[in-house]
């Protein structure tokens, strides 16, 4: 057990779109990320996401069969991703989010390339 201090936390990463483990929830990793600009459209099979903005702000373009829609988070405020959704998070400034997912979950889902960030712990 170890507490983890947000503040230090995401100093500590030094690269935009770039999720690191900062602890695990039974089967779930809690990763914090800094981001800036636009992500990748992508969906998870199998997986739920939550994202929780605690610094700045975040857009969260989405697709389902309900359409095409925006989401906007502020600090504080979190959405959960149902898995199949097919998602793309923009951050027009720099955006410090904690993401609740399960373990092994791929940054950019069903979609490879260069943003593709393999597990890595703080």
């Amino acid at each position: 057990m170890h507490k983890v201090n947000l503040e230090r936390a995401f100093a500590a990463i030094d690269e935009t779109w770039s999720p690191r483990i900062a602890g695990a929830v039974n089967d779930a990793h809690v990763k914090l990320a800094r981001l800036e600009g636009p992500f990748v459209w992508h969906h998870h099979e199998g997986e739920d996401e939550l994202f929780l903005v605690i610094r700045g702000r975040l857009r969260m373009l989405l697709r389902d069969a309900e359409g095409e829609r925006e989401e906007v988070l502020e600090p504080g405020e979190f959405l959960v991703v149902p898995r199949g959704t097919e998602h793309c998070p923009v951050a027009d400034e720099e955006t410090h989010v904690l993401l609740l997912e399960p373990k092994g979950t791929v940054n950019t889902g069903n979609v490879r390339g260069e943003r593709t960030r393999d597990d890595a712990w703080l």
